[in-house]
């Protein structure tokens, strides 16, 4: 739908659960396995479980639709945390580990965990990030989910694998925000950071199934700089082994 708001075209999309719009899985598909690398899909925790999720939760799993288009997507879990920092899952693998085992045995989740949220490449810098995490918050509020948190994975720190998750957290720009726009966008919506989340994803691999995830060439044992990882993949050519360890950013909304 859209209206006409004097000279300007506004569009006014519609919250769907993703199993109700069959008929635009594969673009969805399309649109948003670009926005991660690779490698991101070879997380063997993930391959695990997320048929489970899907059976479960896929009432979690909404995208923002305009008109026939999915502009937007957003997905979560719902689990139990006891709402402390020493309680908090290792990150996504552990959140979905969580949430599956739980419903499994029958718990009662208290909390939504936010895993991801995407925005089709020519809909980015409008916002629309912002508005699929608050869906989600609204369902979550919906459903009686007192807690909402987040692995976040923020846009720029694959520019710094070097540092620390918890100091590129802390660095702000001179308005006082996050220098970083993931970060930022859950900020402006209240969210607030928990700390680190030091084995978010563990994937692992051979060298070559490596250099074919990365589209580079790891000639000899050693820590790479690899793009779009948060830190460095550490490749062992001796034992034809190459291990990446994400690190993420634990955030809590009101």
């Amino acid at each position: 739908m859209r209206c006409l708001l004097g000279a300007v075209t506004v569009s006014v999309m519609r919250v769907v659960v993703s199993n109700e719009r069959r008929d635009l899985e594969d673009q969805a598909r399309r649109a948003f396995r670009v926005r991660w690398p690779e490698f991101i899909f070879h997380d063997p925790v993930a391959d695990a479980y997320v048929e489970r999720v899907g059976q479960y939760f896929a009432s979690w799993d909404l995208w923002l639709v305009d008109e026939d288009r999915v502009v937007v997507g957003g997905w979560g879990v719902p689990m139990c945390w006891d709402a402390t920092v020493a309680d908090l899952p290792d990150g996504y693998d552990g959140a979905l580990i969580r949430s599956v085992d739980g419903h499994e045995s029958g718990q009662q989740p208290n909390t939504l965990c936010i895993m991801a949220a995407a925005v089709a490449a020519d809909a980015e810098g409008k916002g629309l990030a912002g508005q699929a995490l608050t869906a989600l918050r609204e369902r979550a509020v919906s459903a009686g989910l007192g807690k909402v948190i987040c692995p976040v994975r923020p846009t720029l720190k694959s520019s710094y694998p070097l540092v620390s998750m918890e100091r590129f957290a802390a660095w702000r720009r001179p308005d006082g925000e996050s220098l970083d726009p993931w970060i930022r966008t859950h900020e402006r919506l209240g969210a607030s950071i928990l700390g680190p989340a030091s084995r978010s994803m563990v994937i692992a691999g051979s060298v070559a199934e490596w250099e074919q995830w990365a589209a580079m060439a790891f000639p000899e044992t050693g820590s790479y700089v690899v793009p779009d990882a948060l830190g460095l993949v550490e490749i062992d050519r001796e034992r034809d082994r190459g291990t990446y360890v994400e690190e993420n950013l634990w955030m809590r909304h009101t």
